[in-house]
């Protein structure tokens, strides 16, 4: 199984991202649901804003590998933030962390500032979309 990334050449490259990724025929759609990195019910002081960004991209990994797939399998993620400049300030650091977690695949990335977050203490939260299995 191999997701096909798509980046027109008008857009630019994208670094860190993919613009679009074409799903393998007949692989199976996983969608992942909002992770947080940090939850209401847990005792103790929520981490930094890198903690918690590891912490939700480790959850939303270990569903994909739950449903019998691998990292290279996310084609889609979603990352909420409460604080925007957290996140520009963190860059080299969550370069880091992905890398070791995920290589160079770089899914279609979305990154949105919010408000705020469900969970007390949460300032990051994933979302997203992984194709199990599938190719000809």
């Amino acid at each position: 199984m191999t997701l096909e990334f798509v980046n027109p050449e008008a857009l630019g490259a994208p670094i860190g991202w993919n613009n679009g990724v074409l799903a393998p025929a007949n692989g199976r759609l996983l969608l992942i649901a909002g992770q947080a990195g940090w939850e209401t019910d847990l005792p103790g002081t929520p981490p930094d804003f890198v903690g918690q960004f590891a912490r939700a991209l480790d959850r939303v990994l270990a569903i994909v590998r739950d449903a019998g797939g691998t990292p290279a399998d996310l084609a889609r993620l979603t990352i909420y933030v409460t604080d925007l400049s957290s996140y520009t300030a963190s860059r080299k650091a969550l370069g880091a962390l992905w890398r070791e977690r995920l290589g160079k695949h770089y899914p279609a990335v979305a990154l949105l500032e919010v408000k705020g977050l469900v969970d007390r203490g949460a300032v990051v939260e994933m979302e997203g979309t992984a194709v199990i299995g599938g190719g000809s």
